[in-house]
């Protein structure tokens, strides 16, 4: 983060020097920031898939990072599109270029980490949606049907999975889609907003004759996602050395089957599953004694255990969110991706219906507003304990500031009366009604308590 704090006589006797890096020393390692603290992201995707071209990305606003910051968020993953990026090959648009940083400039200045995600839908345009330009999609004359009732289901047509292939083993495509890459992080590594990079967004592939799906998906990542992150990382890496790298399963995922993919030869990657369930997707309600949640946080923690990376859930949350259950469901999501990740964006801060997070005057649509609770953005040393409870409106924070680095732990606070304490050798500072800091002295094992009221 980079808020600057007032400077003081208690704050200069608690301040140490710097360079620590903060370990919880768990088997999933956590997210830090460039002093080294433990981050947590909470946060939500925006998007403009609607408009292209010169309209390209105008349905985002300043006000979707204010209100987000203003509702206790940090982070956004912001979805971009190849297409729109090189509408024809060799021809980055430069007009697109400065839109994306237009969004960064307001994330900046609310003070939210942003995620520029590749996405993609279906591949792209060649079958009427966004992602992967039309010049760069080869289905070598396989029939493609559209499926207007269930869009996800043009992921199982020939000519899409075949478009995949090509992406994956063309020389040629190879290379575009790692320029395109260098071209985004070369404009942006700059940017402060910035905190990584999402290389492609839910990638799926080609099934063989006879092949399951759930073989198919471990397949496809071991022997195509592996090789094609690691081909994107090195690109991304010429040009910026910094950020963080975010790689994705395949959708797959969500069923609670652990991913085929490999390692990812860098320092700064992050596993970046999504976590959405079929049966809700299709308007079923949250159905607590099936245990899906448990089956998917038993899945997606192998692989960050495996190859220690960190862990931020890239999409999660229903769109019928106004079921029987769907109050149960967010409690219990909150609590399961809070026992593993380093944070999650939502599906999607927008203002209306469907999967919007608000309503068109920015109230929390229902059951939405069980994602805005009290937490540690940022965290000076190692974390005990991190949780927070619904039922009494209390969250509870305990961690050992290091003895080097940085002494300023930041809170979050959601709208609404919080009391901020800290027990320790740690003071509070507040300077607004949504964000708390916690200078600690070093070495001190701090206790850090919000309640609500």
């Amino acid at each position: 983060m980079r808020t600057t704090l007032a400077t003081g006589a208690v704050v200069a006797v608690l301040l140490a020097p710097t360079a620590a890096r903060a370990d919880t020393g768990a088997a999933i390692p956590v997210l830090t920031d460039e002093r080294g603290r433990a981050l947590t992201l909470r946060g939500w995707n925006v998007e403009d898939k609607a408009n292209r071209g010169e309209k390209a990305l105008s349905a985002i606003t300043e006000r979707h990072f204010r209100d987000m910051r203003a509702k206790g968020f940090n982070f956004a993953r912001l979805l971009v599109f190849w297409d729109d990026l090189e509408p024809r090959q060799g021809q980055y648009s430069q007009s697109y270029l400065r839109k994306i940083e237009r969004i960064l400039d307001w994330a900046e200045k609310y003070d939210v980490h942003v995620l520029i995600d590749a996405h993609q839908d279906v591949f792209g345009p060649a079958f009427g949606h966004r992602g992967v330009p039309a010049w760069a999609t080869r289905t070598d004359g396989l029939p493609f049907t559209p499926h207007p009732d269930d869009w996800f289901a043009e992921y199982f047509e020939p000519a899409v999975q075949r478009a995949f292939t090509h992406l994956y083993e063309d020389e040629d495509l190879r290379r575009a889609q790692a320029r395109m890459w260098q071209v985004l992080a070369d404009r942006f590594e700059v940017h402060p907003a910035v905190l990584g990079y999402d290389l492609i967004n839910e990638p799926m592939g080609e099934l063989r004759e006879g092949e399951e799906l759930p073989t198919a998906a471990r397949r496809i990542e071991r022997e195509q996602l592996t090789p094609m992150y690691n081909r994107l990382a090195d690109a991304v890496r010429s040009v910026d050395r910094d950020r963080w790298i975010f790689v994705e399963p395949t959708p797959i995922v969500g069923e609670g089957v652990p991913t085929g993919l490999g390692r990812i030869d860098d320092p700064k990657v992050v596993y970046a599953p999504h976590f959405y369930n079929t049966a809700m997707e299709a308007g079923a309600d949250y159905d607590p004694a099936a245990g899906w949640i448990e089956t998917y946080e038993q899945a997606v923690t192998e692989y960050p255990k495996e190859y220690k990376v960190p862990v931020v859930v890239g999409e999660w949350g229903p769109l019928n969110n106004s079921l029987p259950n769907m109050n149960r469901f967010y409690r219990d999501a909150m609590a399961s991706l809070g026992r593993y990740g380093s944070g999650w964006a939502g599906y999607v801060w927008c203002y209306g219906g469907g999967y919007c997070a608000v309503d068109g005057a920015g109230t929390f649509r229902t059951n939405k507003e069980e994602t805005a609770q009290p937490y540690a953005e940022a965290v000076a040393g190692d974390v005990r304990t991190s949780a927070y409870d619904s039922g009494t409106g209390v969250y509870r924070l305990e961690y050992d500031s290091g003895r080097r680095g940085s002494r300023v732990t930041e809170l979050a606070l959601p709208p609404g009366a919080w009391r901020v304490a800290a027990r320790g050798k740690a003071v509070v500072l507040r300077k607004d009604a949504g964000r708390a800091w916690v200078v600690a002295a070093p070495g001190a094992r701090v206790t850090v308590t919000v309640t609500r009221g």
